[in-house]
């Protein structure tokens, strides 16, 4: 299938028309478009560009009858076109001679020139008409239909409409490799940046837990004596930590996070775009093999929903919290019910949308601040089901209003890139992809006090509530 001609095309074939009627004299000139060239005579046909302009909505049928002096009551097959170029194929460029030119007796006519019946055109019809294929390299692409009234083409003028036709054939082709090659240039594109958006959220990841064997780490450090064996393991697990991170910060600087950097894509047609952006691909979690760029990656294939117990999900980053709390002078306060209503989720991705905004909250709290997580809220939805949600909560600066519009987009940072602490501006990205996968959402309040689970304070501090869809039995 050949892609729609693009406005450069048109444009050369609105010059070439404007060739024939200014310096042939052509009353009617139309050019034609095949989607399929191998469909022969039962190619659809669609006008590009015409003389008179209004010609460009005449049907197939009108064409014919104006180009035979057939009344309007009698029928002709819009195949009709195709088979008269068929019969008449345009000569190769530059040569001396068309192949009709050549084959023919001297003095016997181009079957593609045909002149009306009688010694003169009747009142309203065409004295001569040329019916021309647009075909290169074998392909038909095309037609290109001319006539004129009142006048007689001779050789010199045939081979003119000739070179047009076989003009507009190469431009035809040329413009189709053209809007291939940037077809397949968008398309790497895309793929390039749907490999750096995942190459982006696996380093976001990998930092959470490598903070966290830092900390760990240095905590043993502190409560190993000098002369204990051990203390070389903790000094190890520190060391080697600290030598992550720092080859992490070079990685960075060598892919450039920056999605600024990547080239623009060039314009496509709406539906060619609508292909290639059939949606954004689902995250992977850390523990899955991420797929190579020409695999489909299904939501499916990301997360497998299953019921989920949260104080089992969540007993582990707490547990990571708390030693990160401890050394940066914070508070943990957790409130888990114990018998809290399983929920509908994915459990990897449900710890990676919370140690996320654990991770936040514990960042950009300041020592002496207080980050709470907090269970057994529930709500009932817009379609009925109830839905259980975890609350994270801090003693931070807050988010600024005008910051909520663009906070889950990626590589966004708000007020805090005009700050000192380090980030990507992906981990609420992830999180936000990742219960768009398991069908929950997340809310924001900031200050935390508009949540109406905390009184107000004097730090404003932001609340994150992390909804999903409490487990009945039918979803088994």
């Amino acid at each position: 299938m050949l892609m729609p001609a693009s406005p450069e095309f048109v444009l050369l074939c609105q010059s070439q028309i404007a060739a024939l009627t200014q310096g042939l004299g052509a009353a009617l000139s139309v050019v034609y478009l095949t989607d399929d060239p191998a469909a022969g005579g039962d190619a659809d046909l669609t006008p590009v560009a015409a003389y008179p302009e209004e010609a460009v909505d005449w049907s197939q049928e009108q064409i014919l009858r104006l180009l035979s002096g057939g009344p309007s009551s009698t029928p002709l097959p819009p195949q009709r076109l195709l088979a008269d170029a068929e019969r008449s194929p345009a000569s190769p460029p530059n040569s001396a001679s068309t192949p009709q030119q050549s084959e023919r007796p001297s003095g016997t006519p181009n079957p593609a020139f045909q002149r009306a019946a009688g010694p003169a055109a009747e009142p309203g019809l065409y004295s001569q008409k040329i019916v021309l294929p647009l075909v290169y390299e074998g392909m038909m692409m095309g037609l290109l239909v001319t006539a004129c009234s009142d006048c007689l083409w001779g050789e010199q003028e045939q081979s003119q409409v000739e070179h047009i036709a076989q003009t507009l054939a190469i431009a035809r082709l040329l413009d189709q490799r053209s809007q291939w090659a940037e077809f397949e240039l968008h398309q790497r594109q895309v793929l390039q940046s749907q490999q750096r958006d995942q190459m982006d959220d696996l380093l976001h990841q990998f930092r959470n837990p490598l903070t966290a064997v830092r900390t760990f780490g240095k905590l043993l450090l502190r409560r190993v004596q000098p002369e204990d064996e051990n203390r070389t393991v903790a000094e190890g697990i520190v060391r080697e930590s600290d030598r992550l991170q720092d080859l992490l910060r070079q990685f960075d600087t060598v892919i450039d996070l920056d999605p600024a950097s990547l080239p623009e894509a060039s314009p496509v047609s709406p539906s060619r775009d609508a292909e290639v952006h059939s949606g954004r691909a689902p995250l992977a979690l850390p523990s899955q093999a991420a797929p190579t760029p020409s695999e489909p990656r299904s939501v499916t294939g990301q997360v497998q929903l299953e019921a989920l117990n949260l104080a089992a999900v969540v007993a582990p980053l707490v547990n990571s919290a708390k030693v990160i709390a401890q050394e940066r002078g914070l508070t943990l306060h957790t409130d888990l019910p114990p018998d809290l209503p399983p929920v509908w989720g994915d459990r990897r991705a449900l710890q990676e949308v919370l140690n996320n905004l654990l991770d936040n909250a514990l960042k950009y709290t300041p020592s002496g601040g207080t980050v709470r997580l907090v269970g057994g809220i529930e709500r009932q939805s817009e379609r009925g089901n109830r839905q259980q949600a975890i609350a994270i909560l801090d003693t931070g600066p807050g988010i600024p209003k005008a910051d909520f519009e663009h906070l889950f987009e990626r590589h966004f940072r708000g007020v805090q890139s005009q700050g000192e602490i380090p980030g990507t501006g992906l981990g609420l990205a992830i999180a936000r992809d990742l219960m768009s996968q398991m069908q929950g959402e997340i809310q924001v309040f900031s200050p935390a006090d508009e949540s109406g689970l905390i009184e107000p304070s004097t730090s404003p501090g932001t609340a994150f509530l992390v909804w999903l869809p409490i487990h009945v039995a039918s979803q088994d």
